[in-house]
């Protein structure tokens, strides 16, 4: 049987998963991709070969799969029964925050998840079960080495006035900085780009459109990152699911002393509570958002269209001017209404978006005469994450399927 790369992206109610197989000879392949999810209430494991075709569709037990460490336990027996005595080379995981520790993929020992440990609070969303899931691989397969791979790193090298949190100094030397997220993302788009735009385009000066529950965009100038709208933790920037992105830090002290909330209250509102859910009070999710009637849901989608559009202007300036707009992710790529009414929010920029190319999911969705090209390019953050997890442990490069 060949060996195998796993790749474990965890999170709070789900997991999901790629396999990537070394064949004898060649490059590494994606052989599965699936999820498990309904953690801790209905779990359901569900999973599609490399052409697409699914492969399996089960429901587990959900006295066995009530937390992460219990859903590590269900997908190792999948991958046990399915691929034998193959072995597994490597394990590689998305960890959210990399803090100032961390400006790469990092081979995963007690001392490094302790540093990681320490970051919990500035991603509480994530980071737990990120560290959770790779708890439970070493108590299983204790032998078999870990990658960490950080949303952060990608926006490391950024210039000292990107990162600056304008505190005092003392305080900033404890960590307070701008890190910045999504960065998985970010660097698949950057390392596709000259493989479907213009060699001058891929180069220039480019915003791409992260836009899904989690929501940034990055300016990226010859495929590096100059800035980006999320900052020290993933509060920060555009509107997203369940958390309001920019507001006055007046606004949060008024929760702690004109309204008397707790901390854990005050995070819960921040995390879980805010964002299209809080202002539609119906849904975090722009499919339930859009075409509703009640008044606070077209007031959810107008917010967001108006934040981006902002954002998109702000960081034109950054990066003075502007050649390529990328939408990515799961906003970006599946909702044409999302995309038309940005990109005409922003034809000052000389933004002309060709509808008919936008609704039927072209790759390029501007007209020929417009200034800045539009394009809507499908991220692959467990790509990237095999990739590093290859290179680090000095396996062969892990690529897409056909």
């Amino acid at each position: 049987m060949d060996d195998y790369a796993l790749v474990l992206n965890a999170g709070s109610s789900s997991l999901k998963f790629c396999v990537f197989m070394r064949p004898e000879k060649g490059e590494w392949r994606l052989e599965a991709r699936g999820q498990i999810e309904g953690i801790g209430t209905l779990p359901k494991l569900s999973v599609k070969g490399e052409d697409g075709q699914r492969v399996a569709d089960e429901t587990l037990d959900a006295t066995s799969v009530r937390d992460g460490s219990g859903a590590v336990e269900s997908l190792a027996q999948w991958l046990r029964s399915t691929y034998g005595g193959s072995r597994v080379l490597g394990v590689g995981h998305r960890v959210v925050h990399g803090g100032a520790h961390f400006a790469g993929p990092t081979i995963l020992n007690a001392e490094v998840l302790e540093k990681l440990e320490a970051l919990i609070p500035l991603a509480p969303l994530h980071q737990p079960y990120n560290l959770a899931a790779i708890k439970a691989v070493f108590e299983r397969l204790p032998d078999v080495p870990q990658v960490a791979c950080f949303d952060t790193s990608f926006h490391r090298g950024q210039s000292a006035v990107a990162e600056l949190v304008p505190l005092p100094r003392d305080l900033r030397k404890k960590g307070l900085q701008r890190y910045g997220f999504h960065g998985l993302s970010y660097e698949y788009i950057a390392s596709v780009l000259p493989e479907v735009v213009p060699p001058g385009i891929a180069k220039g000066r480019v915003i791409v459109a992260h836009l899904g529950s989690g929501a940034s965009l990055c300016a990226l100038k010859e495929g590096k990152s100059l800035d980006s709208t999320l900052g020290f933790t993933a509060l920060d920037g555009l509107c997203m699911g369940t958390r309001p992105g920019s507001i006055d830090p007046g606004v949060v002290l008024h929760l702690f002393q004109g309204l008397k909330l707790s901390p854990k209250d005050v995070e819960t509102i921040l995390y879980k509570k805010s964002g299209l859910l809080g202002i539609s009070g119906i849904s975090n999710d722009m499919r339930d958002l859009l075409g509703r009637s009640e008044p606070d849901a077209p007031l959810a989608v107008d917010y967001f269209v108006y934040r981006v559009a902002k954002e998109i202007g702000a960081l034109t300036a950054v990066l003075g001017g502007i050649d390529a707009l990328v939408f990515t992710a799961g906003i970006g790529e599946n909702s044409p209404e999302i995309r038309q009414r940005i990109c005409e929010k922003s034809a000052w920029l000389g933004i002309d978006v060709d509808s008919l190319a936008n609704e039927t999911r072209g790759t390029r969705i501007s007209t020929t005469r417009s200034k800045v090209s539009v394009w809507v390019i499908p991220t692959n953050e467990e790509l990237m994450i095999a990739r590093h997890t290859a290179s680090l442990l000095g396996l062969k490069r892990a690529r897409a399927a056909n």
